[in-house]
């Protein structure tokens, strides 16, 4: 789908703050992307990673409106307080992160929000890097609210018990069995978390229930390959890893 477009086209897309209703009915902010027309168009939730909620990820937002979707990124800081995306995502470490609760409820009212939106056709979709992928992941397993999910290189998907907090109690591969919808993984081999060897426990345990998914993985990249604003960006890995999402979503979302 790269450049696949015909340059006599109009294009053109709206992307904007908005409010959603989340975890305990709190009203939180989200960055909103979709194409200008009718549609119906697919939807994404967009769940970001660690370092919080930040240009790059407006940047991936714009950039699946125009592949074509409705996209919305909650938040999932913003119980943390307001300010750049660094200081936020420090204080929210320093708490010890957003819990699976939270996020779980934030990401089922950004669904909720796509699928109330009138040039929408019903299908939403889930995508989040690093701790965005777990999320994604947990999520996944925990909600009959999506039809696809995709896990960017998710760290602690796999999780010993002394790594279990009171805002992560259950590791996402133990929610396996619940999973409800097709998932796609990305994954780079040079990564430490997850780590190959966490990628093969993750893909074994999606094997013995007999789920829907698929994983790649790529020589050459580490975590967090897509991040172009960063040494660790591996161009020809993520362009081709950004294609089998195109076209994992293309299948499973219409």
């Amino acid at each position: 789908m790269w450049n696949q477009f015909d340059t006599a086209d109009y294009e053109g897309m709206i992307a904007e703050t908005i409010t959603i209703s989340g975890y305990n009915g709190d009203r939180v902010n989200a960055y909103s992307a979709r194409p200008l027309g009718a549609g119906p168009f697919p939807s994404i939730v967009l769940i970001h990673h660690l370092p919080g909620w930040d240009e790059l990820y407006r940047e991936f937002a714009r950039r699946f409106a125009h592949h074509g979707y409705a996209v919305c990124s909650p938040d999932l800081f913003a119980r943390f307080g307001q300010g750049t995306p660094d200081d936020i995502a420090s204080a929210a470490r320093a708490q010890g992160g957003v819990s699976d609760d939270s996020v779980l409820a934030d990401a089922e009212g950004a669904a909720a929000y796509l699928n109330s939106l009138p040039y929408t056709n019903g299908k939403v979709g889930i995508i989040g890097s690093c701790s965005g992928g777990r999320h994604t992941t947990m999520v996944a397993c925990r909600s009959q609210a999506f039809d696809a999910a995709v896990d960017l290189w998710g760290g602690r998907v796999v999780m010993a018990d002394d790594a279990l907090t009171p805002q992560q109690p259950v590791a996402p591969i133990d929610m396996t069995e619940n999973l409800s919808c097709p998932l796609l993984g990305i994954f780079g081999n040079d990564d430490a978390a997850p780590s190959p060897d966490e990628v093969d426990q993750h893909e074994e345990a999606l094997k013995a229930h007999g789920k829907d998914y698929e994983f790649h993985r790529y020589d050459g990249a580490g975590h967090g390959f897509w991040y172009h604003d960063r040494a660790i960006y591996r161009p020809e890995q993520a362009m081709d890893s950004w294609q089998k999402v195109f076209d994992f979503f293309g299948a499973k979302l219409g």
